[in-house]
């Protein structure tokens, strides 16, 4: 084709193309910014490098788009929305899965029952875990393990909201002796578990192989991964040979985050908004105090004190120990007990000089035989032996209070109850016997004549 004929088509182009840009320019300056990269993209790229007449078209590149981010310095009211923010376990997706996200579903009651409970707690909890960089889901691994009651136990002796066993609790610090038990303490708790649980992660390098080292221990997840190592198996999670506890451990969980997670279902179960906000603080006296006083100075019904606080044994609470608090009730415990002239407990220490029982001790000092028994977490009306000592109500003997504050085991010695004397058998006591005082008489036997054979 003649050049003649393609110069006019090539200038129509030309001026289409200038045009074009000549739009673009002028509208970037009125539109808005979001709508600037449409515009300067809608040019084709064989167009970008066409030379017209001298003129070099070039498309000017628009800044990259940037994929949608959520803002972590942005602080949100609802701590549901900051909990979603920090999930980062990988997702499990198996029928365990949905066979727990439908049964949570169907009982939506019980799912709110126990958000209701977490609520003091669960901010507090998330708190921590992004202090230590974990993800958030497993705020919600005490639904699973405790349905967020601190003053749960399980036959195996586990106990509180994080579900420690006696030895575990000792190898990550937390007191059990006879005055206080940190496996509820609910801060002390959280601390370690997240402790344990970072332990393991790092052991196995996966979350769920770090779940199913809480639940059933690590020693045996190990083992289940040699021998899965040895016949060249998988060792992740779903491939494990496990108990069927653990099996269903992490499902419960996914389930759990999988309906929490979605604010569509979240919102069609109706289940409780919590405000983003502090809920917990400590505070502590530098003398001993009693619970029933620690809560009236905070302003609160024993009940809410204890459910703040369940890890005390015993009616007093040891000097220089945190209280947990609302938060908008410290400054009203501290208040308070800077202007308590009274003496803080109601308990003494008193020694037992002589073996006698708990209820000969309580109606000696008028006092309920069953508080002394709750109070001294004795089994019963039992006979104490001498040198035994027990909290008996009043303040007149602090300096036997601040003795048994020192020790760590009960003081109460119980004494096994006298063996009764056996009875002796020197005869029968059949009746008829000499024994028997009212025997009947012997029948006299009356010998009859026997006749002899004789030979005839």
């Amino acid at each position: 084709m003649p050049f003649s004929q393609v110069q006019p088509s090539s200038r129509r182009l030309a001026g289409l193309i200038l045009g074009l840009l000549f739009s673009t320019t002028s509208l970037s300056a009125l539109a808005e910014t979001d709508f600037n990269p449409r515009l300067k993209t809608a040019i084709p790229e064989s167009l970008q490098m066409l030379s017209l007449d001298g003129f070099k078209v070039q498309e000017i590149q628009p800044q990259p788009e940037l994929p949608l981010t959520i803002d972590l310095t942005l602080r949100t009211h609802d701590l549901w929305d900051r909990l979603r923010q920090g999930f980062a376990m990988i997702d499990l997706n198996d029928d365990l899965v949905l066979h727990y996200q439908q049964w949570y579903q169907n009982r939506p009651g019980a799912l709110r029952q126990m958000i209701e409970r977490s609520r003091p707690y669960l901010h507090h909890i998330v708190e921590e875990l992004e202090a230590r960089g974990m993800p958030t889901e497993l705020a919600l691994l005490p639904m699973v393990e405790s349905s967020f009651n601190p003053m749960a136990h399980s036959p195996a002796a586990a106990s509180g909201l994080w579900q420690f066993i006696p030895a575990t609790g000792k190898r990550f610090n937390l007191q059990q002796n006879w005055w206080r038990d940190e496996r509820r303490d609910v801060m002390a708790s959280t601390n370690a578990a997240l402790d344990y649980l970072q332990t393991i992660y790092e052991m196995h390098g996966d979350w769920h192989l770090a779940l199913a080292s809480y639940n059933w221990g690590e020693g045996a997840v190990k083992r289940a991964i040699e021998k899965n190592e040895a016949r060249g198996l998988p060792t992740d999670y779903p491939n494990l040979t496990m108990p069927k506890e653990t099996r269903h451990y992490v499902p419960k969980l996914q389930a759990l985050k999988n309906i929490l997670g979605n604010p569509e279902t979240f919102a069609r179960l109706g289940l409780p908004f919590i405000p983003n906000q502090t809920y917990l603080a400590t505070a502590a006296s530098p003398r001993p105090m009693d619970v029933k006083t620690a809560a009236r100075l905070a302003n609160m019904t024993l009940e809410e004190f204890r459910h703040l606080n369940p890890s005390h044994n015993r009616p007093v609470i040891n000097a220089d120990t945190p209280v947990v608090l609302p938060a908008d009730r410290v400054d009203t415990f501290i208040e308070n007990l800077a202007n308590h002239p009274a003496p803080l407990t109601q308990w003494q220490g008193y020694a037992v000089r002589s073996a006698e029982r708990v209820g000969e001790i309580a109606a000696r000092l008028g006092v309920s035989t069953n508080e002394l028994i709750q109070a001294n977490g004795l089994p019963g009306n039992v006979r104490l032996a001498a040198g035994s000592k027990i909290l008996i109500p009043g303040n007149g003997n602090q300096e036997g209070l601040q003795r048994m504050l020192g020790m760590e085991s009960s003081p109460a010695i119980i004494q096994p109850e006298p063996k009764a004397k056996k009875l002796t058998k020197k005869t029968s006591s059949k009746p008829g016997t000499a024994k028997n005082s009212r025997a009947a008489p012997k029948k006299v036997v009356k010998a009859t004549p026997t006749k002899k054979n004789t030979k005839k």
